[in-house]
């Protein structure tokens, strides 16, 4: 069979390209540490607002996705990281840094609603053979957007190797790119059309009523299941403050901190999707598959935040050690490739989160609940790390906070 928009591929790779233009984009900003500004503060705390928000809406996002649909649900969602980008540029000219908190505060109602959107979309439309396969696909399109926003960061910034904020003219590049975005999502389909090549429909329960749907999603704070994968929601963007705020933000120059993201979101995509393989190996049963994951990607971020302790001793909050650069050549290998991968190991790890959900269900309404729950938990964890990050927490202490977190996930997954 041909091409056919209402298949389940055809609406993750759309969503996928949705992702590409405005959490992709936003990830590109995010990650040169104060979303490209020399005050990393008004960064920083706007985050704390972003994700604050972003915990509660998230969680109640399930059942404004489940009497939306997805299209109108992440076109809402969508227009706020055009409303944020906005706000980083007229700081750029004003300097006022409320409108640029506030706007961070929206943008995590608005993420709350698309994240739990693309979530559901991504675990039930497969079938349950190409779950992890479809997860790589929207990871891999997803971080194809960070890619490309650092690239773009990276050559409007490339002469610039002292610390600066960000010129008019990238922020301007960023939120033409999330307004494309914005207008595609207008192009996805319901639920209800969705089929896959056999004719058979995606599962999806009618909305019961707003009570009904909010008692349903409340009771996931009674399931086992949900609860003791609590601790691997927390630490699952814990450490995006320290990666991006830290490290690329506080050790190096403003052009090395474009071009060692657009090589962390490449790894993201090598990472989520060869795992992905991994995970929907077929020659093993699924419990097999689940333990092969685990071992994988703890044995990867065990030694990557073990070799990040090294690095970390060679600066700190009191010996800041700003503005390496590229150009200094073999010095510059060693933190870079450590950068990398914990760029792999982030994507390795939300993938086998989102496929341990997925292998509880393929209910459309469902899934969306259990995003929802987990994007509230991950969202009230890098609140967390974001105000911890804000208020000058020693370098090394950040480090081994993330590291315990994700050490203390392992005994639930």
């Amino acid at each position: 069979m041909g091409f056919r928009w209402t298949s389940p591929l055809a609406q993750v790779i759309a969503v996928g390209f949705i992702c590409f233009c405005c959490p992709g984009m936003f990830n590109a900003l995010n990650s040169l540490g104060g979303g490209g500004q020399v005050d990393s503060k008004v960064g920083q705390n706007a985050n704390v607002a972003l994700y604050t928000c972003f915990a509660v809406f998230g969680l109640l996002s399930g059942a404004i996705h489940n009497k939306l649909g997805p299209k109108w649900t992440i076109f809402i969602g969508c227009s706020t990281y055009v409303l944020y980008a906005g706000s980083l540029l007229s700081y750029n000219h004003n300097k006022n840094g409320a409108f640029t908190i506030a706007a961070g505060g929206i943008l995590g109602v608005g993420a709350g609603m698309l994240w739990t959107a693309q979530g559901a979309m991504m675990m039930a439309y497969p079938r349950e053979k190409d779950k992890g396969k479809f997860i790589g696909y929207f990871w891999a399109i997803f971080n194809m957007g960070a890619v490309l926003g650092s690239v773009i960061a990276f050559a409007i910034n490339y002469d610039q190797t002292e610390t600066k904020s960000l010129g008019d003219a990238t922020y301007a590049v960023f939120i033409a790119l999330m307004g494309v975005g914005t207008l595609i999502a207008l192009s996805l389909c319901p639920p209800s059309k969705v089929t896959h090549a056999n004719g058979d429909h995606i599962q999806i329960q009618p909305f019961p009523t707003w009570l009904g749907e909010l008692k349903a999603i409340f009771r996931l704070f009674l399931d086992w299941r949900m609860l003791v994968l609590i601790p691997m929601f927390l630490s699952s963007n814990w450490f995006y403050s320290y990666q991006f705020s830290t490290v690329n933000g506080r050790y190096f120059s403003l052009r090395t901190q474009s071009l060692n993201n657009i090589l962390y979101w490449f790894s993201q995509i090598g990472g989520s999707y060869s795992f992905a393989r991994v995970l929907d190996f077929q020659g093993v049963n699924r419990r097999t598959r689940a333990l092969w994951g685990l071992v994988i990607i703890t044995v990867c971020f065990v030694s990557s935040w073990i070799g990040g302790i090294f690095f970390q001793r060679t600066f700190s909050i009191e010996d800041p050690s700003p503005n390496h650069d590229f150009s200094a050549g073999a010095s510059y290998v060693g933190p870079l490739f450590l950068y990398m991968f914990y760029g792999l190991n982030d994507a390795a790890w939300q993938t086998y989160i989102y496929w341990l959900m997925g292998a509880l269900s393929n209910d459309a309404t469902v899934l969306s609940r259990y995003a929802g729950f987990y994007k509230c938990i991950q969202s009230s964890g890098a609140a967390i790390s974001w105000r911890i990050n804000a208020v000058g927490t020693a370098y090394m202490t950040e480090l081994i906070i993330c590291f315990a977190l994700l050490v203390a996930s392992i005994p639930g997954a």
